[in-house]
């Protein structure tokens, strides 16, 4: 693999990794949030569930946006507005104008994902995917775990204000690299945006995220929440429908066709819910049930942590036997890991090692999936992939963060979390079955769908 590919992943990185230690900073920060700008719970959630409907809402646009403009300028300029949005938040004197500018960091950090994919895949071909990947996905390895630990001592020393603060730095060293080491590319004048396409899609996924968002609270069997999923689903089916008879769809559902790309990703939807929903589930089970410290627990997810670092080995794995196994492998290992706090047990080195499995199956999973998914897709149906394995990630951690919350409120105190984990569990095995359902052996560099 030349350097060069590996020095654009370094500065793809680090830009990546402001909204990504984001998400899990502000999380930890929404008590303190609603105290200090007087609002109530069901207001102050806003500030979490309006980055996630911008997010949802914007990421269909991001392959035709590669296409028209080029990745490296969208990449600049996605990068530019999730630096002017945590500069606003920062300053935000009212929870209402909070609100409304996490809406421009949502809509920055759901350009910038879909597209590093897609300027890392252009960069490292096929063969080398996985190496490649072991080094782009570290800033979603760490954030889960560095986030809960910064958020704690910012929120325990610091102003809240702070928690946006922190991006600043990061997001302009990563525009200065990006400026002069990512490779320029053409955009596509004649490219046109699928308007039609837009107004079902956006809104429909919005809908879906939203009434995901609320079934956590309030179950799946309230009109608040049946009514967005019903609406949701009805638009992502009219966009389907419209997708498959249109010759540029905003995202081209045909790719679906490719084996080895509609099992990963059924596949990254699970994962999603495996990821999210873990990082929902353990620092509640840590401050909630074992009564930690915002600090403690996140220091006590330190574990996880280490087994997703170990996992980075396995992307050369993935590009020598195929992302069938080592899936399979690593979601085998993730339901192990998470077995023992299936069991009520306080046994702090038994959990300890039980997160650096779980740490290492989850992780080795999500990297082998970036192989499976993109091995037998041409280079011009990259960008149009990476957004449709956002939007599928992003919708399993939703669904997955809704049924846990919906299980943690229904149970008492002493089996809710044990029975929460045992839901988990199961839907990593069910994923683990699905698994064999990809190739054995990784594509050629000459296939194509």
């Amino acid at each position: 693999m030349p350097s060069s590919v590996y020095k654009l992943a370094g500065i793809l990185v680090l830009g990546a990794l402001a909204p990504l230690l984001d998400s899990t900073i502000v999380a930890i920060a929404i008590h303190t949030l609603g105290t200090d700008l007087h609002a109530g719970t069901s207001t102050v959630q806003w500030v979490s569930t309006a980055y996630l409907l911008a997010l949802a809402m914007v990421v269909p646009v991001s392959g035709w946006a590669a296409r028209r403009f080029g990745a490296r300028r969208v990449w600049l300029g996605a990068l530019t507005l999730f630096l002017a949005g945590s500069l606003l938040c920062a300053l935000a004197p009212t929870v209402g104008t909070l609100i409304a500018f996490r809406v421009v960091q949502g809509v920055g950090g759901g350009l910038m994902l879909p597209v590093l994919q897609t300027l890392i895949i252009r960069a490292a071909g096929r063969e080398g995917l996985g190496r490649v990947m072991a080094v782009v996905s570290l800033p979603a390895l760490i954030g889960p775990i560095l986030g809960p630990v910064l958020g704690g001592l910012i929120v325990g020393h610091l102003s809240w204000r702070w928690i946006f603060y922190v991006n600043l730095p990061l997001c302009l060293l990563a525009l200065a690299l990006a400026w002069r080491g990512v490779p320029e590319d053409r955009g596509t004048a004649s490219a046109r945006l699928d308007l039609t396409g837009l107004a079902l899609a956006s809104p429909g996924l919005a809908a879906l995220v939203y009434g995901l968002a609320g079934a956590g609270e309030q179950g799946f069997g309230h009109a608040r929440v049946l009514l967005p999923l019903a609406a949701g689903a009805l638009l992502v089916a009219a966009f389907v429908r419209h997708a498959l008879r249109r010759e540029r769809p905003l995202i081209d559902v045909r790719l679906l066709r490719v084996r080895s790309f509609a099992v990963a990703s059924v596949l990254t939807f699970t994962g999603g819910l495996t990821l999210f929903g873990g990082m929902f589930l353990l620092p509640l089970y840590y401050q909630q049930a074992r009564h930690e410290s915002v600090v403690a627990a996140g220091l006590l997810l330190v574990p996880q942590g280490v087994g997703a670092l170990l996992a980075r080995s396995t992307g050369p794995l993935s590009d020598r036997v195929g992302a069938r196994p080592v899936v399979v492998g690593g979601m085998l290992l993730t339901a192990l890991g998470t077995l023992p706090f299936c069991t009520a047990t306080h046994d702090d080195v038994l959990l300890g090692l039980a997160l650096v499995v779980r740490g290492l199956g989850m992780s080795a999973t999500n990297l082998a999936l970036l192989v499976g998914a993109f091995q037998d897709l041409a280079p011009e149906h990259i960008a149009d992939a990476s957004g449709t394995t956002r939007v599928l990630q992003q919708l399993g951690g939703s669904f997955g963060t809704a049924v846990l919350a919906a299980v943690l409120a229904h149970g008492d105190g002493a089996t809710a979390f044990p029975r929460a984990f045992l839901w988990s569990t199961a839907f990593t095995v069910v994923a683990a079955l699905v698994g064999l359902c990809l190739p054995i052996r990784v594509a050629s560099a000459e296939a194509r769908p």
